[in-house]
């Protein structure tokens, strides 16, 4: 039989697959009909009338645009997509093909944002997409294929200002403490593009976004800053954040300028009518397709969250908490004072870490409903977020894995004999991009036995989480086994973890 270990690397597989650029515009997208060709998209016709042109930015861009060019065909006229500097090269050198446009494609590709940073080059080609969507007339179709990273991918400040200048405003408003939110809504009122500004300037043409979502909730307006979207937010918050943080007298004359002449209020959603918004892709679609195949493989699977956010140590506790009380339900123990306190435990830590949309107390109702003869498989997915300590090497999700291990090893010493040790347990934690801070892993797997084991190594896994090392730690310890290492993906929709677990 198949180990815990091998079931949870094919529940992540599958997982990242469901939201792999090609299978997921193929879903998604169909060309029909001769005469007058419409594009279908999920299931909403748009008749192609005259040209179709495409533009998208973002990190999982490249693959979407391939797929796209195969169904659309010649219908496609032009392309312009904005993609991570080096990207066509190593998905050449992983030997992903189908991520790659054909040598005669129509799309042209400009690479940019070197360490996802806005740059020159990133500008150059926000510049040639806003061209293009400007030359659009009432017959056209312009489809726009949307991922995370497409932010730093399309820098375009209103004139006079400078990308330098708002590069800098923004440092110092990061430098100063403000929230990404805060900073995005910043960029987008000084942005042409953003904020809905690429659906503006493409009007009177139709606009397609089909969007792969990386933020919790897929709100719109806040992936890649929404080009497509119309900005729930206006001047006077931009204002307000910069009042905030003690910048009004230090702006530059320009951030001044395009400031006073903005329109106070927000562009109305009816001048959006000629704009559809399509999400393709998410975490909550990846762990679903995860859930069917646990449940193929004889789990009773549950989805816990597709938004677990908060402090590493923090989610860690949680999914301890959370295994700790499966285990008492195989032990017979999940309805005594023991399981009560798991419960209590968890509820509390739920409510800290504030996790958007999730019922925890619906969540445990079905938990206490599964049979103690099946294995248990729990999913989640999101992004969590480590407080630097140290300066080690790792990414969350090592350092996740690595916190899971720790809290369970306690556990076991505490519960003398008790449930944690009658249960086998595996924990998986890995980023959907394949890539887990600057590593070449997408993750780590952890079991109770993992810092014990270490120990024999010579491996101490305090130190190495105070010094934030997980990936040395993983590297070192029994020959790097417990790093989850798949390459690049192409794809990206934040980070999953399963968690399997048999009597």
């Amino acid at each position: 039989s198949m180990s815990l270990r091998e079931h949870a690397l094919s529940l992540f597989r599958s997982a990242v697959g469901t939201v792999r650029p090609a299978p997921m515009l193929k879903r998604a997208v169909k060309l029909q009909g001769d005469g007058c060709p419409q594009l279908l998209v999920k299931g909403q016709a748009f008749p192609v009338k005259r040209d179709l042109y495409l533009v998208g930015f973002g990190k999982a861009v490249l693959g979407m645009a391939a797929a796209a060019e195969e169904i659309l065909g010649d219908h496609l006229v032009r392309g312009i997509i904005n993609v991570p500097l080096g990207i066509q090269e190593s998905l050449q050198r992983a030997g992903m093909q189908e991520m790659l446009l054909k040598p005669h494609s129509k799309i042209q590709v400009i690479e940019g944002a070197k360490n996802n940073l806005p740059d020159p080059e990133a500008l150059k080609g926000a510049v040639a997409i806003q061209g293009l969507a400007e030359s659009l007339t009432v017959d056209d179709l312009l489809l726009v294929l949307i991922s995370g990273g497409g932010s730093a991918l399309l820098p375009a400040p209103i004139p006079p200002i400078l990308l330098e200048e708002k590069e800098k405003l923004t440092k110092m408003l990061a430098s100063r403490g403000a929230a990404i939110q805060e900073l995005n809504i910043v960029r987008k009122t000084l942005s042409l593009l953003k904020g809905g500004g690429l659906a503006q300037l493409a009007y009177p043409a139709r606009v397609v976004s089909l969007i792969l979502s990386d933020v919790i909730g897929d709100p719109l307006d806040i992936i890649a800053s929404g080009p497509t979207a119309a900005s729930s937010h206006s001047v006077q918050d931009c204002l307000q954040i910069l009042a905030k943080y003690n910048l009004l007298h230090d702006l530059p004359k320009s951030v001044e300028t395009v400031l006073s002449s903005s329109p106070t209020k927000p562009t109305a959603p009816e001048d959006y009518s000629h704009v559809c918004n399509i999400i393709i892709g998410s975490n909550t679609l990846a762990l679903e397709e995860a859930k069917r195949q646990a449940e193929g493989l004889g789990y009773a699977a549950l989805i816990l969250s597709a938004a677990i956010c908060g402090e590493v140590g923090r989610v860690a506790t949680l999914y301890c908490q959370l295994i700790r009380l499966v285990c008492l339900g195989f032990a017979g123990l999940g309805e005594g004072p023991l399981g009560d306190e798991a419960r209590r435990n968890l509820l509390q830590l739920a409510a800290e870490l504030e996790i958007p949309g999730l019922n925890l107390a619906e969540f445990l109702q079905a938990l206490r409903g599964l049979g103690p003869e099946r294995p248990v498989c729990i999913l989640a997915g999101g992004e969590t977020t480590v407080q630097l300590q140290g300066t080690g090497k790792g990414g969350r999700n090592q350092e996740l894995a690595l916190r899971v291990g720790l809290g369970l090893h306690r556990a076991q010493a505490t519960d003398v004999g008790g449930p944690p040790g009658r249960c086998e347990i595996v924990f998986l934690s890995g980023g959907t991009d394949g890539q887990d801070g600057p590593t070449e892993a997408a993750g780590a797997f952890c079991s109770p036995e993992l810092v014990d084991e270490a120990l024999q190594e010579g491996l101490d896994v305090e130190a190495f989480l105070s010094n934030n090392d997980s990936y040395t730690f993983f590297s070192q310890f029994q020959g790097g086994r417990h790093l989850l290492v798949t390459g690049l993906t192409g794809t990206n929709v934040m980070d999953i973890q399963a968690i399997l677990i048999r009597a």
